[in-house]
């Protein structure tokens, strides 16, 4: 493969190409900045060009020899969210008002990937207060699904994944309260993984206040990618440890062998799932099959109730910051906030601590069930895609498009990790399924997302292949 489709190569490829001395990193930069500045104004995907910067850094790194300068990243072109600490660059979290937000130094994620030799090529998109289903914002404006403009390539990293499908950098970082890793990766084609709580530092320097417990609690930082063992190696770099995050947890990426079952959740009742989703699920039960994997269907413990204490937990907190949130907010943002509002209705704190301690008493039960079968496949949304704005609406709409989110944003309230991965197309759209392990056992839902991965192969090939 030439230097001009070096974009193409996965992140593992790269890292092993620039280490060998195969390629340069610089020319594994450059070929993904070309790409950029190709193929993003059609997107709207990276909404700030790091490339001078990441070629400059590039060419100063094949001036150091791997042992004065080497990392398991080194020379691969990654992208980083405008909502995260990037010194030197805006953190404006898709707001208007925070559009000259400096960073002054880096957060933790984007400190270890700068540790590990990658280099951040672009900064993506991401909706107000990265809190909408899709990414939109006055800021920066509209970011595109490259598979099809008429559905959104999701939010709130759908910037990250939009980028990533079109073949700009090997890695993209993201983050997930809701969905915000897991709901991009399936409408764009990719494989990301939500890690528990505590495996990836978060924090940021440029931050006025603390976030609210809970939030601290659920929102999680993690790598999307084209392939799964790039989602590995991304989750690896971005684990390192940092003493600013005092949830961060000094556990193994590999705990051991496993036993290969696979608990497939039942939809629960009282909820409807489109065919194409059954579908999808079907598909990877027959890949599991072919690959000696035993499965059990069982039910979902107390899914719906879990979703429910998402919505008091997370709906009470932003309450607490509507006065300052709502000002800042376009109209758009506006409607939603206030859907979000009447979705869940007054709260007082008893509400909230009765609604924290209950989410002890559901998880317990599933970490029960993760003993029993080590994986848990289930659909990652009951519905197939949304328009670009298909989340705005009434608050009986959000609260519709929420129900059909049960088994992303039901899970957020878990803490579980979660990897999503694509299992083909309907309708030249990408689908796929979400795989949940135990707590800290992202290694084991990885190797059962390999198990798919290895059968259906890099999805955005055949997106790449439509415009050759």
């Amino acid at each position: 493969m030439t230097a001009t489709q070096l974009w193409q190569w996965s992140a593992v490829d790269l890292a092993e190409g620039v280490r060998t001395g195969a390629i340069s990193a610089q020319e594994s930069v450059e070929s993904a900045v070309d790409r950029m500045r190709a193929v993003n104004p059609a997107i709207n995907a990276v909404v700030i060009d790091c490339g001078s910067e990441a070629i400059a850094q590039a060419r100063v790194m094949d001036q150091h020899s791997q042992s004065e300068e080497g990392g398991l990243l080194r020379g691969v072109p990654v992208t980083v969210k405008v909502n995260v600490d990037t010194k030197g660059h805006p953190n404006s979290n898709g707001v208007a008002a925070m559009a000259d937000n400096i960073a002054t130094d880096d957060s933790p994620v984007v400190a270890n990937l700068k540790r590990a030799g990658a280099i951040i090529i672009g900064i993506t998109n991401t909706p107000e207060f990265s809190m909408r289903a899709v990414t939109e914002n006055p800021l920066y404006g509209r970011t595109l699904n490259p598979w099809d403009e008429t559905i959104t390539p999701g939010g709130s990293s759908g910037g990250a994944a939009a980028s990533l499908a079109m073949g700009i950098g090997a890695i993209a970082h993201g983050n997930d309260i809701g969905g915000s890793l897991r709901w991009p990766a399936f409408a764009n084609g990719l494989s990301t993984i939500r890690p528990t709580q505590g495996r990836i530092a978060a924090y940021n320097p440029s931050a006025t206040a603390e976030r609210g417990l809970i939030s601290q609690l659920m929102s999680t930082q993690g790598p999307i990618a084209r392939e799964v063992r790039d989602v590995a190696l991304g989750l690896e770099v971005m684990s390192a440890r940092d003493p600013r995050d005092p949830f961060w947890v000094p556990a193994p990426l590999d705990s051991g062998e496993f036993a290969k079952k696979v608990a497939v959740a039942q939809i629960p009742d009282g909820f409807a799932v489109d065919p194409a989703i059954q579908a999808a699920v079907n598909d990877a039960v027959a890949m599991f099959k072919d690959a000696g994997w035993e499965l059990t269907e069982v039910p979902a413990p107390d899914l719906p109730r879990a979703l429910q204490l998402w919505w008091t937990l997370i709906g009470t907190e932003l309450r607490l910051a509507k006065d300052v949130m709502l000002p800042a907010s376009s109209p758009q943002m506006q409607s939603m906030l206030n859907s979000i509002f009447e979705v869940t209705g007054p709260t007082d704190l008893a509400d909230y601590a009765s609604a924290a301690s209950e989410r002890t008493a559901i998880i317990r039960k599933w970490l029960s069930l993760l003993e029993k079968y080590p994986v848990v496949l289930s659909p990652l949304t009951l519905r197939t895609h949304l328009s670009p704005d298909g989340d705005l609406g009434d608050a009986t709409h959000v609260q519709t498009m929420f129900r059909d989110f049960i088994f992303q944003a039901g899970l957020n309230t878990l803490g579980l990790p979660c990897v999503v991965t694509p299992t083909g197309l309907h309708h030249n759209r990408p689908i796929g399924v979400q795989l949940i392990a135990s707590r800290f056992r992202e290694d084991v839902a990885l190797a059962a997302a390999s198990v798919i991965g290895e059968r259906v192969g890099p999805l955005t090939h055949q997106l790449w292949a439509r415009s050759s």
